[in-house]
């Protein structure tokens, strides 16, 4: 896969955030090489984010993200801030830009504090330095530059690239369990919902871990799964599954064979696991009328037969005989206030970040909503959590003590 082909959720997010007329834009033109923001005189010229996903040297693959201005005033201007807010749960990094000859405003201030809040590495670039007597030396979280003149572009970049999460090399799909020159299979059922001509991105990782790993991956639909295990000729280190077809699959593949969910996996990539196993519990205490929120991190053109807006609601309908309220949101949407509801059930998260999804997850927590996600919710209702997470000795020990 070349750079220009990594999913904006593998990707490093770069924010830039700042006042009106800071230079933002300009900053941002200025370290991507590319008139990738509208630049003006007239303060407030950028009304949206701008993103775009591009390869930025020494980074690579990257997206770059430039805001609103942060002081936008009136109403429209409050939801142009509410967004700028927003975006800040995405990146990885954020760049304050301010004007050198103002200094840090107190909105500035107040973006910084929101930077330290939320965990957020920044880097404060005083921009406009051209314009000063004298240029103050680059501190540890500062640097003094100039969109204009090119002055302490590189620089920036370097730091930008020093504040970047370092890669775990033990973060990974399923390399940890599965076994060098051991079959790993892969049941991609293929139905009105699955895209045509091409694989989802999980299973697209899990292939490549496997590979990575020196296992080897066998893909087949679920319909062809009994005939695949018993042509194999030895037990596969691993059965990973659609989360639709964890009923069927669950009672082809012998117990003593590890057996999870490529939505299971995203969730332990993703960092959030645990919470999606505890938040399963509140399916049982579902009452009549309650709210469930069905949360995906991407929108798609959906099928007659949706997993989440159609097949899930059902099947919890089906299994908690309950009349349950279904909410929906998709893509970048997502409520801040999720006390109306019961449960919040959210996808893998493979389209959106690792941040992001956390982020989410956080918001549920911090208001006491259980937070899970479709396979979790699809295993519990199928029977088949206890199984499904035993391949992950820490958290099937939680699931054991119930």
């Amino acid at each position: 896969m070349g750079l220009n082909a990594t999913p904006s959720a593998n990707r490093l997010h770069i924010g830039f955030f700042g006042c009106r007329n800071a230079g933002k834009s300009s900053i941002v033109n200025a370290v991507t090489g590319q008139d990738l923001a509208v630049v003006s005189d007239v303060a407030g010229t950028t009304t949206d984010p701008v993103r775009k996903a591009m390869e930025l040297l020494p980074l690579g693959p990257v997206v770059i993200i430039d805001t609103p201005g942060i002081d936008d005033a009136g109403t429209l201007g409050a939801k142009r801030v509410q967004r700028t807010k927003n975006i800040l749960n995405l990146a990885d990094v954020a760049v304050l830009v301010v004007d050198a000859t103002q200094g840090l405003s107190p909105v500035d201030h107040q973006l910084v504090s929101l930077f330290e809040q939320k965990q957020t590495p920044y880097i404060v670039v005083h921009n406009k330095s051209d314009l000063l007597s004298k240029v103050p030396h680059t501190q540890a979280q500062a640097i003094w530059a100039s969109a204009k003149t090119g002055h302490h572009i590189h620089e920036l970049k370097e730091l930008i690239g020093s504040l970047a999460p370092k890669e775990d090399p033990s973060h990974t799909l399923l390399q940890d369990l599965v076994e060098p020159c051991e079959f790993v299979v892969l049941v991609c059922p293929i139905d009105e919902s699955a895209p045509k001509g091409r694989m989802i991105l999980p299973q697209q990782m899990a292939i490549r871990d496997a590979l990575d790993a020196g296992a080897i991956p066998v893909v087949c639909r679920d319909t062809e799964l009994e005939a695949t295990l018993a042509r194999l000729g030895r037990r596969p280190s691993l059965v990973v599954t659609d989360s639709q077809a964890f009923s069927t699959v669950n009672g082809i593949v012998a117990q003593d064979i590890p057996l999870t969910s490529f939505s299971i996996l995203m969730a332990r990539y993703k960092g959030f696991l645990q919470t999606a196993v505890a938040g399963v519990a509140a399916v049982a205490d579902l009452k009549d009328h309650d709210t469930i929120l069905m949360a995906e991190g991407c929108t798609h053109h959906r099928q007659c037969n949706d997993i989440g807006t159609v097949k899930i609601p059902r099947w919890l309908r089906a299994h908690t005989k309950r009349e349950l309220d279904i909410v929906t949101c998709s893509g970048r949407e997502y409520p801040e206030d999720l006390t109306p509801y019961a449960l919040v059930i959210h996808c893998g998260g493979c389209m959106i970040t690792e941040r992001d999804v956390q982020y989410r997850m956080r918001c549920a927590e911090d208001q006491g909503v259980p937070f899970t996600n479709y396979g979790i919710a699809i295993a519990q209702m199928t029977g088949a959590l206890e199984r499904s997470v035993r391949p992950f000795p820490s958290i099937h020990a939680l699931v054991s003590k119930e």
